[in-house]
């Protein structure tokens, strides 16, 4: 696993005004969080922030940060938790770590990655229709993957592949439901329009009789700031 770095400094002043005035100087405000324990508010470059999360491990990587609070440094092992970035600039604008232990298991969500092509669109001009894009794992924060591939070659029309079809890496949990289908061929779209229209042509021929035996239907009645940790105590 790649090792990354990342300097922090404590921030004091809080609040919107404040946070304003680090982003005009390329800093990032954050928090560090651990269980149930205080926040720790600090800020952090706003490229090294980019750098450090544009590796191969994407959001999950590992960051051990050094933090210097009044010269004195410390180091902690964090996860991104959340973060908060400009639509347009897509600068960062605030981002939330969690500090984890690497002797504690974790749960990550990791990008689903698809690999190959099926026979249903090679050779039966089906759609390939991917519904899950990530899932969720529970593992050690040394062995959370990458991403987790899904290879689709021998998928036809109407198969699919749901999430109880797949080996995670060693060490790693699948969690969430089994049943949720990642990906699955649809047939081409012309079918299924042709489908609908029979369907459709079927189902108006079975209700006009019965509309005029029963008469006209009963009208339905319609039914009617940024995170901060708290400063600690004095």
């Amino acid at each position: 696993m790649e090792k990354i770095l990342l300097k922090a400094s404590v921030r004091s002043e809080l609040g919107k005004s404040a946070n304003k005035h680090l982003r005009k100087e390329g800093k990032v405000p954050g928090v560090i969080y651990k269980g149930g324990k205080a926040g720790i508010n600090i800020q952090v470059d706003q490229n090294d922030l980019w750098h450090a999360l544009h590796t191969e491990a994407g959001e999950n990587a590992i960051i051990t940060m050094d933090i210097s609070d009044k010269g004195k440094p410390a180091q902690k092992t964090v996860i991104v938790k959340e973060m908060q970035a400009h639509p347009l600039s897509e600068k960062f604008l605030h981002v939330d770590f969690y500090e984890v232990s690497l002797k504690e298991k974790l749960k990550v969500n990791v990008p689903v990655t698809v690999k190959g092509e099926s026979i249903g669109v090679k050779e039966e001009d089906g759609i390939l229709a991917q519904l899950l894009w990530e899932l969720e794992v529970e593992c050690l924060p040394t062995e959370i993957p990458e991403h987790i591939d899904v290879y689709v070659d021998e998928l036809k029309i109407g198969d699919a592949i749901h999430a109880k079809d797949i080996t995670p890496p060693a060490g790693v949990e699948l969690l969430g439901d089994p049943e949720q289908i990642i990906v699955t061929v649809h047939p081409p779209k012309a079918e299924e329009v042709l489908e609908e229209e029979e369907v459709a042509e079927e189902e108006g021929a079975e209700a006009e009789p019965e509309v005029i035996k029963k008469g006209k239907k009963e009208e339905e009645e319609v039914p009617e700031g940024e995170g901060e940790a708290a400063p600690p105590a004095e």
